[in-house]
């Protein structure tokens, strides 16, 4: 077989895509190599095809309105989207809160288990707040948990993308708005207000700092844009 032929004929695919494929196949000559099936592995000096970091897309300060004013009659899901984008946290981090993490006098949340079996607390704005005990005095099931269905069990992630779809449906915003679309907004918009990046770290739970310069260039970029539209 020849692999470079092969790849030729890929040709149109997203970096990505080609990435992915190119990998499966060395690790299946890898496996034929450990197994003795073969005594050369003919993809050995293939490189894997460098594929560009593309920034987190993000919703701006309009697009935002939008989306909460679309689910204004809703007091559920205009929590929940308010609550994504106050906190900045996961969906998975999201759908776990319970009622007694929630810190109402000084506007905490205790995620208990976030990525790496790491804990912290986030804040949430007086905004939110209002958003949160809205929804608490509406709501007729009783659960531990802070988003619930009828059934007083967690939301799945999977809803919380539907309802996103439902309300973003007509916005035109040319790029599909998922929780972790809201979670990059919330870093980005802080970015935009000069927030240090040890603090935003802090806030998203990231690790490595490294995950969090990303919103230091997309504010950067913000930035040069608002300068752009006063020339």
């Amino acid at each position: 077989m020849d692999i470079r032929a092969w790849l030729m004929q890929l040709d149109g695919l997203m970096p990505r895509s080609i990435r992915l494929k190119l990998a499966a196949l060395k690790f299946f000559y890898r496996y034929c190599m450990e197994e003795d099936l073969l005594s050369k592995d003919p993809t050995l000096n293939i490189d894997l095809p460098r594929v560009k970091d593309s920034p987190p897309v993000y919703l701006d300060k309009a697009a935002l309105a939008q989306l909460m004013e679309e689910a204004k009659e809703h007091p559920r899901e205009r929590a929940i989207i308010e609550t994504l984008y106050a906190t900045g946290v996961r969906i998975s981090e999201l759908l776990n809160i319970r009622l007694e993490d929630i810190k109402w006098d000084t506007r905490q949340i205790w995620i208990r288990k976030g990525k790496g079996d790491k804990e912290r607390f986030v804040l949430f704005t007086a905004e939110c707040a209002e958003r949160l005990k809205a929804y608490l005095a509406a709501r007729k099931v009783k659960s531990p948990y802070l988003f619930t269905n009828k059934r007083g069990k967690p939301l799945s992630p999977a809803w919380v993308e539907l309802i996103l779809k439902h309300y973003t449906a007509n916005l035109d915003l040319g790029f599909k708005v998922t929780p972790h679309t809201l979670r990059h907004t919330y870093a980005a918009h802080l970015a935009e207000k000069d927030m240090p990046q040890s603090y935003i770290q802090e806030l998203l739970g990231h690790a490595n700092i490294n995950s969090t310069r990303i919103y230091t260039r997309l504010s950067a970029k913000a930035r040069k844009k608002q300068y752009d539209s006063y020339q």
